[in-house]
């Protein structure tokens, strides 16, 4: 695991209406959330790797579709600096993952069917308004990243 990152898996409580899952509860995770947005990812696509210096992000994988989610962690003062991890998650292992400030993250729809992912971070996607740059470092544009999603 990578220091900081937080992993928590998701219950879906199914019955003949379909499931219904808790995503986030404040009494079972600190975390403050500012705004929300959902993206569906075609099957073969990745979006990232980037990074971000101030924002942590609060993913939800929970389906349909199947993720990779690809995590580095290149904070200088990390215990886990240097490390990798490799996750698949989704609709066979619903999850919710926080990928704080320095840690280098991406992922790859890996199923037949585009995927869902939510995103709770705790910043504002360029601030009020949007009338600040975006926090992002974008490794996925530069040839010569070290960070390689196949």
């Amino acid at each position: 695991m990578i220091h900081g990152v937080i992993v928590k898996n998701l219950n879906k409580n199914q019955d003949e209406r379909g499931w219904l899952a808790e995503l986030f509860r404040r009494d079972e995770l600190e975390f403050d959330t500012v705004m929300a947005y959902a993206s569906f990812t075609n099957p073969g696509v990745i979006r990232g790797p980037h990074e971000h210096e101030r924002q942590s992000d609060c993913f939800v994988f929970f389906g349909p579709g199947e993720f990779k989610l690809y995590l580095w962690d290149k904070r200088e003062k990390s215990p886990t600096k240097g490390e990798a991890l490799e996750l698949a998650v989704g609709e066979t292992n619903p999850v919710l993952v926080i990928v704080p400030p320095g840690v280098v993250h991406g992922y790859k729809c890996v199923s037949d069917k585009p995927a869902l992912c939510v995103n709770l971070p705790n910043q504002l996607y360029k601030g009020i308004n949007r009338a600040l740059e975006a926090d992002e470092i974008r490794w996925e544009n530069k040839a010569d990243s070290p960070y390689k999603i196949a």
